[in-house]
């Protein structure tokens, strides 16, 4: 169905969905909100709301005295509060009696594994805490860390937090340029790495990159290596030192010390496709509340039953909130895997998902049309019976997908929770309830309790729709607190576009349920003969094909129509199709103006090692363009596939 009602100038709303699913009676039954309960307190106190929040799920060690402090477009929030975010995440659940829970089931690419108790978790920070003291570190200092899938590295960002250090965490896979940046624009004292780590069952080395990048980084003093991989590595001689030989003669004992509630927490460097990385500044109290409310409320989580398992790594922000801080502030027991999905087979995760009786999984739209295009088959060799929630998250998912995931993951009986939310909001912001909502396919829902999101068009007009641009129009308690030594480009890049209202460059689409549905990037909103044509509703409609798994777009210059639209096409193992046929299907689902002017076929697409489609490179290579860094590439051998395919292609006439 097309419906393109969209205001003049926003973005062209081509396509809708009207399939329902509303909770099931049994999951109503035992879930922690059905109803409108929290929406109706958020709505007539939100700063109220997010108090009592803050005040139920966390432990302070000082009342705050003010709930919100805003100054456009600074906030702090809970004011005058003291917390120990460390204590929160661990010591308050070995007190209650809860030491023997399991924290994390940790497993290993190659097989290993490890289980950890939340007592264990507390010894090894608070000893881990005294080896950064003893290294010099203290409170306000900052700490990179540049680790594998490891418990070492939730460890290393725990202590941290237990002293009031921030730490900055660099992705296990980037390289030695990215890790001198990051390391020199924070000027940290300590870094920890590990000799290496295992990936598709080879080990790749982390301390030999960090030794490139150590080369020039003035101010790091001290370097703590993790034993993990077994590689061989070189230690300097009164800077570098074993994570062991350390722990093993620490003080068991470092009492965990209230923060301020804006204390910095963390900093985490968004890369971007152009300019200098920006630091995104986290704080404590404020970070702390959202996370945990999130987490419990989005997920339904029941701790002492669940088995919570969040696929991301802890060097985004998605690991940093929801394995990290969420979960353990919530008490949750967790899955921690080092690998990759397919190692040693297509089925590794769902191995894991029925080795640890899984029943919240949390992964991203990336991953689940991989798991497509390898077929059903994959899952079905597992029981899954023990999942009862599904979540996505890191990009808008189409509906065919969503679909899939429902029934070949979910056996049809999984709410699933489809999360927008950024590295700047720190936790999740638009999402459904899951005993709350009814969801339709690919729709994110609406914001959660507490949060103020609207669509604009160009002129900041408010959209009540069709197409505009997603502004968030009031602060919240995650939100970043700015850019690390940089507060006017913070104002700049997310403020200045419309007038008092958060912006980070994202389209959406209202429905005339009042349902949001995310466009992606307005960055990647292509202009096809004056229609603005956001990429994701034609990367839907493809993989609304039968034979279609994946599907990326973009918009490539041409001199008739302004853009052209160029598809880049991954088919289900087994199935075929060919241009023609898929030109023609999306003309019948959208509209003939989003009809693809070229489609290449793909056995796969450029994606980060976060699971993104790096759509950049696919316009560089529709354009012919000399493609620039690719060091952030799962797979740059895909990309000199894609320019081979692409010169083999003759010229339209």
């Amino acid at each position: 169905m097309t419906d393109n009602t969209s205001p003049p100038g926003a973005i062209d709303a081509l396509q809708w969905e009207n399939r329902r699913f509303p909770p099931s009676a049994a999951f109503k039954n035992d879930t922690l909100a059905a109803g409108t309960f929290l929406y109706d307190e958020a709505d007539a106190d939100y700063q109220g709301f997010w108090a009592r929040q803050s005040a139920d799920l966390l432990d302070w060690a000082k009342e705050w005295h003010t709930i919100c402090e805003w100054e456009l477009p600074f906030a702090k929030w809970f004011v005058g509060g003291e917390l120990n975010v460390s204590f929160n995440c661990l010591d308050r659940h070995v007190l209650g009696g809860r030491g023997d829970r399991v924290a994390f089931y940790w497993e290993g690419e190659p097989g290993d594994s490890r289980v950890v108790t939340y007592a264990e978790l507390l010894d090894e920070t608070q000893r881990f805490a005294n080896v950064l003291k003893d290294l010099g570190v203290g409170k306000g200092d900052r700490v990179n860390i540049y680790l594998p899938m490891i418990p070492e590295a939730v460890v290393a960002m725990l202590a941290c937090a237990r002293i009031g250090a921030a730490h900055s965490v660099v992705f296990g896979g980037f390289s030695a340029n990215s890790l001198r940046d990051r390391i020199n624009d924070a000027e940290a004292k300590v870094l920890v790495t590990a000799d290496g780590g295992f990936r598709r069952g080879d080990v790749f080395p982390l301390k030999p990159v960090a030794d490139e990048a150590l080369a020039d980084t003035p101010s790091i003093t001290g370097v703590v290596v993790v034993r993990r991989g077994g590689n061989e590595v070189e230690m300097e001689a009164g800077r570098d030192h074993w994570y062991h030989d350390l722990m093993g003669a620490a003080d068991p004992v470092c009492v965990a010390e209230p923060m301020d509630s804006e204390q910095l927490l963390f900093l985490l460097y968004t890369s971007g496709t152009t300019g200098k990385p920006k630091g995104i500044m986290h704080t404590s109290g404020g970070y702390l509340t959202q996370v945990a409310f999130t987490h419990k409320y989005v997920f339904d989580l029941h701790p002492e039953t669940d088995v919570f398992w969040c696929t991301a790594d802890v060097g985004w922000i998605t690991g940093h909130s929801y394995i990290v801080y969420g979960p353990l502030a919530n008490g949750a027991t967790q899955v921690m895997y080092e690998g990759v999905p397919n190692h040693p087979g297509n089925d590794r995760l769902w191995e894991i998902v029925e080795k640890y009786k899984v029943t919240l999984f949390y992964t991203a739209p990336t991953a689940i049309r991989t798991f497509m295009k390898w077929g059903a088959a994959e899952p079905e060799k597992h029981d899954l019976s023990s999942l009862r929630l599904l979540g996505s998250v890191g990009e808008p998912i189409n509906p065919e997908a969503w679909m899939w995931y429902q029934e070949h993951i979910g056996g049809n009986s999984c709410p699933i929770v489809d999360t927008w939310w950024q590295t700047e909001t720190g936790a999740i912001m638009i999402s459904p309830l899951p005993g709350a909502t009814t969801t339709k396919p690919g729709s994110a829902t609406f914001p959660l309790p507490g949060i103020g999101a609207e669509l604009v068009d160009e002129q900041g007009d408010r959209v009540e729709h069709g197409g505009g641009y997603l502004t968030l129009t009031r602060p919240w308690p995650s939100m970043l607190r700015g850019i690390w030594g940089d507060q006017e480009r913070y104002r700049e890049t997310y403020w200045s576009r419309f007038d008092g209202r958060y912006f980070a460059g994202d389209g959406a689409k209202l429905d005339a349920d009042g349902y949001l549905w995310l466009l992606g990037r307005v960055d990647d909103v292509m202009n096809v003969s004056g229609h603005r044509i956001s990429t994701t509703e034609v990367e839907s409609a493809l993989v609304a094909h039968p034979a279609v798994a994946e599907a990326a777009v973009v918009g490539a210059t041409d001199p008739t129509t302004g853009q052209a639209i160029i598809a880049y096409v991954t088919l289900r193992g087994g199935a075929a199709a060919d241009e023609q046929e898929l030109r023609a299907f999306v003309g019948e689902e959208i509209g003939h103006i989003a009809k693809p002017k070229t489609i290449y076929f793909t056995p796969d697409l450029p994606k980060t090692r976060s699971g993104k489609i790096m759509r950049r490179l696919l316009r560089d290579v529709a354009e012919g363009r000399n493609l620039g860094d690719t060091s952030t590439l799962a797979d740059v051998n895909v990309v000199s596939e894609l320019q081979r395919r692409a010169a083999e292609t003759p010229p339209d006439d």
